[in-house]
């Protein structure tokens, strides 16, 4: 028997390969199916099953097209009802891969399909759990995602997932492992540790949900301080649900390059977004006036899913010559499956003709300690939580993913310094701001932890009272 752990780092997200004697089965699939096809060849193994854990909001899965390629069944747990050919498996159901057993846990709680599939091995021995959104290493998956209105709220969610817990994974022995659907960096937790494989008697000592005395506790503690989820989640959630395009069909759409000549008016005409996937360190130097940047070397998908949300609207790249592949690829995991084209030649190619060009002015940590006083105003972009630990004194808390609320609240005749940790979100929040017409600012290269090191601005870990721009 083996078990591979296939993590994405950039979703904190991990899918498994199965395998035992000449079949396998695979949990969760990422959206692009070439590196699990590859798998099964190299092993020379069928692969017999497809198990999805339940309907995922933060990625598009690929079990479609899996399923497709190989004629694999996709399984789910009870009371899914996909929009497609599926088996809906049976609480406590036995599936046989080789000569290995899998067993179908029921455990409602994240949403109402959510299912465990725990693995028994060649032996009969209980060896490991696959968790979904159940069970994450240090957290539980959050319960207001399958709330809905004037029927099931989020508190009864996070009571059925007790229940859940507590008469499905926790009678369970402590040498068992846990395989867990995503790790620190996902937003479909709030406390996750950063490992992402652990044995379940250390989550039974050291995960907070699992130590609450009763179940009120339970439900207040796993409720408390949820932030809202990003927007994109219910349009993955149909498309897992409900059926997508092949990403060999995305793929075919989106490998479309456009001259310079071309570009501007392709935008006009289709209203695509232009999405500049550049570092910030090249997009601040220029840019195609209106431009989105959200940098490929980052947090690249989920930033896109939470700031463009739609999952239709309309691409056009722009990106480093020899990744335009990849960005498709990582777009399709969130569903973003609608891009028209990239820029050919990329950036370089707009610059040599004599198309108009934008810029951010941007400054190191020095120069910003040297021109700083107190009557400047400074915006924080990042997480509230990242705020309240640090920040510079008297600087305006606004979070990037809520920039949609805030951004008409700028008053461009007041100049004012952007920043946020490191400078890949300030440099997409400063292009949003430059795209709404918002250009009277200087971006921090560098963000909070270069401000840091210059020992030179006063900072603060006292949580400034809320103020208006």
């Amino acid at each position: 028997m083996k078990i591979e752990q296939i993590y994405t780092g950039c979703l904190a997200q991990g899918a498994y390969y199965i395998v035992s004697e000449n079949e396998a089965a695979i949990i969760d699939p990422l959206r692009e199916v070439k590196p699990y096809l590859d798998r099964l060849e190299k092993d020379n193994v069928t692969l017999k099953y497809i198990f999805e854990t339940h309907f995922h909001a933060d990625f598009v899965s690929g079990h479609l097209d899996l399923s497709k390629k190989t004629d694999a069944p996709i399984v789910y747990g009870p009371t899914a009802q996909p929009e497609f050919e599926a088996i809906i498996a049976e609480d406590n159901q036995i599936f046989e891969i080789g000569n290995v057993k899998i067993k179908t846990l029921h455990t409602p709680g994240h949403t109402m399909e959510s299912t465990t599939y725990l693995l028994i091995d060649e032996n009969g021995v209980e060896t490991a759990i696959f968790t979904g959104d159940t069970l994450f290493l240090g957290d539980v998956g959050r319960p207001d995602l399958a709330q809905k209105a004037g029927s099931v709220t989020q508190e009864d969610l996070a009571g059925i997932l007790y229940e859940s817990l507590h008469s499905k994974i926790l009678p369970l022995d402590d040498s068992i492992t846990v395989y867990p659907a995503h790790g620190a960096g996902s937003a479909c937790g709030k406390n996750m540790q950063k490992e992402t494989v652990d044995i379940l008697g250390n989550q039974k000592r050291t995960n907070y949900a699992l130590n609450q005395p009763d179940k009120e506790s339970f439900i207040r503690e796993v409720l408390d301080g949820l932030t809202a989820p990003p927007k994109y989640f219910g349009m993955n959630v149909a498309m897992n649900k409900g059926g997508y395009d092949s990403l060999d069909t995305v793929m075919n759409r989106g490998l479309n390059p456009v001259s310079v000549e071309d570009f501007e008016s392709f935008a006009e005409e289709t209203g695509a977004l232009i999405l500049d996937t550049r570092a910030p360190a090249d997009f601040h130097k220029g840019f195609i006036p209106n431009a989105i940047n959200i940098g490929l070397k980052g947090d690249f998908a989920p930033w896109v899913g939470s700031l463009i949300v739609d999952v239709k609207h309309p691409l056009l790249l722009v990106a480093d010559e020899g990744t335009e592949e990849e960005v498709i690829t990582r777009l399709s995991r969130v569903g973003f499956d609608h891009v028209l084209g990239y820029l050919k030649g990329g950036f370089e190619a707009w610059k040599n003709s004599t198309k108009e060009i934008d810029e951010v002015k941007r400054i190191s940590p020095t120069e910003f300690a040297e021109v700083f006083n107190e009557n400047s105003k400074v915006i924080d972009v990042r997480k509230i939580g990242e705020y309240s630990a640090e920040h510079v004194d008297n600087a305006y808390s606004r979070p990037l993913d809520t920039i949609s609320d805030w951004v008409s609240t700028i008053d461009d005749s007041e100049h004012f310094f952007l920043h946020c940790a490191g400078g890949y979100r300030s440099m997409i929040a400063a292009s949003i701001l430059n795209s709404h017409g918002i250009r009277n600012f200087t971006e921090i290269e560098g963000g909070f932890n270069g401000i840091k090191k210059t020992e030179k601005l006063p900072v603060s870990d006292f949580v400034c009272q809320s103020k208006t721009l």
